[in-house]
């Protein structure tokens, strides 16, 4: 394979090849997983169109027994084949982007695929959508790896995966890019944003191929009667809101109640869909993707006390199924929130007002509303809609109606249906990976006190101290040791040449700079930013900017050494999470070259303190890697306090572990 990479001497040329590559699997991974659903759909109950008549055709027992069914297939598969193919698919998608360099195993996209069929098949009250994304990140991935290629060239091919999931999903491929830029990668840059698109769009053009053009939803006509609906609008996106916050607060509750059930995980998907097919017997609504019944909100179909039962209903049966171990996604069940939400605000609004336009109407845009507060990504819920609607009058009251959802959302949850299932494991996702990492480690750690100049010293001991250094910037320093300045090469140089001249004439004084920079609780991304604004690879360090008080100075290779570490050490944490070889680690690992991992109970002396505060990597040369709390396992940050009863993993040096194990008495 690098023969023929070597081949292309302009990359980007291969990743517009190798991403059209992508987008057609992706399209027909997204075809596959549909005709297995449908499938699996009239195996479970005899029928998969007019989905709603037909349940009313079989036994209750049946729409019992067929999720139950579907859960006890499933645990096991996910379970001893590819636990990543556990939930909705999109934080496992971030998660590799952010911890793996956007290598996800081949056999997720198969394990996924075939887990969410049967759990939405058998009736689980989950979506096709974030397996569909996943299952096409996972298979640009592949390729990424097939092909040799670099951690950034695998992480765009993994997002064009995701891009042509969405766009083969809603026939949207506007909407699949603009997704995975904005929920996957978070760069809109033009390398990047140029093979996605490709992506999404041959993804799209390769479903419509076997599917004719496939429409998701069958949309009404939308018109804005008059201004005065934005009124209502603004109470939709208020309560599309809270709605929004209500979904990702149960879903996780529940996926931490399973979490710490003593129920072996592989049972646990049986009993969610034991619960879902009692919900379903008497609110057969929830079942499935709920399309259907997203369709009857927007064409007015359903009565208001049916629309208003729908959302609590559906929060928690989506939530149960994907709690328990199901496999699915969160994008659907969003859409049948806003649907149902948007449709009883359109119901009591043209009730009250009959000008304003028909309930079918509010439900659209509730659909946008709800998906753009629990994605927290308005631009892709706008884009979505009106892809559906090819209709520009829906824009407007869509645009506002979403931007007053999100701003509600995040107001109440800082983390969005995504991005907190990786906070819950300890991990905080920022612009990138890189600052991800690089805003969580303080610069502490790095500090040396290299060499510095006091404000007196004359130009002859100045150069004949930089000619014996590799240091290229210099603190000035006043007599009581406060930062006044800085000199660079280029400050010296200046006078180098007049050296003999001005030996004794100029002093340090003379020649400085204004000083730049960083206080003692400074992290590396602050260090980072100073060296991109300034060009210079040392910067001083100062206890804090009223005092000036010199520390130290940092050196920007030993930043770049640290963050590699960090990444290691990341990753070997998730490996301890995620990998059965490593769930029990109490008598120790060893790793090779002198390292063993091991778990230890957390010494007495050590509770509530934080691990910044024990300074472990100093005293003991040992990192914790996790902290395990009760059922809870999590990747700890420097203020993480620690709490009675707490066991962390360490990795070190078995002689380092045991003397650590020896002083605290663990």
């Amino acid at each position: 394979m690098k023969g023929i990479i070597a081949r292309f001497s302009n990359k980007q040329i291969l990743l517009i090849i190798l991403s059209v590559i992508v987008g057609v699997c992706a399209g027909l991974g997204a075809v596959g997983v549909r005709q297995l659903i449908r499938f699996i759909t009239t195996l479970s109950f005899s029928g998969y169109e007019n989905f709603l008549e037909v349940l009313h055709t079989i036994p209750t027992y049946r729409k019992i027994l067929a999720p139950a069914i579907g859960g006890l297939i499933v645990g096991p598969i996910i379970y001893f084949f590819a636990k990543e193919a556990k939930g909705h698919g999109v934080p496992e998608v971030m998660l590799a982007m952010l911890m793996k360099d956007g290598k996800i195993r081949p056999r997720v996209a198969f394990v996924k695929a075939i887990a969410s069929a049967i759990s939405i098949g058998s009736g689980g009250s989950v979506g096709r959508e974030g397996p569909i994304v996943q299952i096409g990140a996972s298979l640009g991935s592949t390729v990424g790896q097939y092909f040799n290629l670099d951690r950034r060239d695998i992480q765009t091919l993994v997002a064009c995966g995701a891009a042509g999931g969405i766009a083969a999903a809603f026939n949207a491929p506007i909407a699949g890019a603009l997704f995975s830029v904005e929920i996957i990668l978070g760069d809109f840059g033009v390398a990047a944003l140029s093979p996605i698109i490709i992506s999404s769009v041959i993804s799209t053009i390769v479903a419509r191929h076997f599917e004719g053009n496939l429409v998701a939803f069958v949309v009404p006509p939308y018109s804005l009667n008059t201004p005065f609906e934005l009124l209502p609008y603004t109470f939709l996106g208020i309560v599309a809101g809270l709605i929004a916050v209500s979904f990702i607060v149960t879903l996780y509750y529940l996926e931490d109640w399973f979490e710490k059930s003593p129920i072996p995980e592989y049972v646990q998907p049986m009993i969610g869909g034991f619960i879902v097919g009692l919900i379903g017997v008497y609110f057969p609504y929830i079942y499935g993707v709920g399309y259907e019944s997203i369709n009857g909100a927007l064409h007015n179909q359903w009565p208001l006390y049916i629309l208003l039962l729908m959302i609590p209903m559906k929060i928690i049966a989506t939530s149960i199924t994907l709690g328990s171990g199901g496999s699915g996604g969160v994008f659907a069940p969003s859409l049948f929130l806003g649907a149902a939400t948007g449709g009883a605000v359109g119901v009591i609004t043209h009730s009250l007002f009959p000008q304003a336009a028909s309930a079918g109407a509010y439900a659209l845009v509730g659909m946008g509303a709800v998906v753009a507060a629990t994605t927290q990504a308005p631009i892709t819920a706008i884009i979505i809609i009106f892809e559906l609607t090819q209709n520009y009058m829906v824009i407007a009251p869509l645009m506002f109606t979403c931007i007053i959802s999100t701003l509600i959302a995040t107001a109440i949850k800082k983390e969005s249906i995504y991005t907190l299932k990786l906070k819950l494991k300890g991990i905080e996702l920022v612009e990138g990976r890189e600052e991800s990492i690089l805003k969580q480690v303080k610069i502490d750690s790095v500090i040396k006190e290299g060499v510095f100049f006091y404000i007196n010293h004359n130009l002859k001991y100045i150069i004949d101290t930089v000619l014996s250094t590799n240091q290229s910037v210099f603190p000035v320093l006043s007599p009581s040791n406060k930062l006044v300045g800085i000199l660079t090469l280029n400050n010296i140089k200046s006078v180098f040449y007049e050296k003999e001249a001005l030996a004794e004439l100029v002093i340090a004084e003379d020649i400085a700079e204004d000083p730049v920079y960083l206080t003692e609780d400074s992290n590396l991304q602050d260090a980072m930013d100073i060296e991109g604004r300034h060009s210079i690879e040392e910067i001083p360090v100062v206890k804090d900017s009223e005092s000036m008080e010199y520390r130290g100075i940092v050196f920007v290779h030993d930043i770049i050494n640290l963050y590699n570490f960090e990444i290691k050490k990341r990753e070997l944490a998730l490996a301890v999470i995620t990998r059965k070889k490593y769930k029990d680690v109490t008598k120790g690992l060893n790793l090779g070259e002198g390292m063993r991992l091991m778990e230890l109970k957390v010494p007495d002396s050590f509770v509530n303190r934080s691990l910044k505060d024990l300074a472990i990597r100093n005293n003991y040369n040992l990192e914790v890697l996790i902290i395990k709390r009760g059922k809870n396992t999590f990747i700890p940050n420097a203020e993480t306090v620690l709490h009675e009863g707490d066991n962390f993993v360490v990795v070190g040096k078995y002689e380092d572990i045991r003397k650590l194990r020896q002083k605290e008495g663990v």
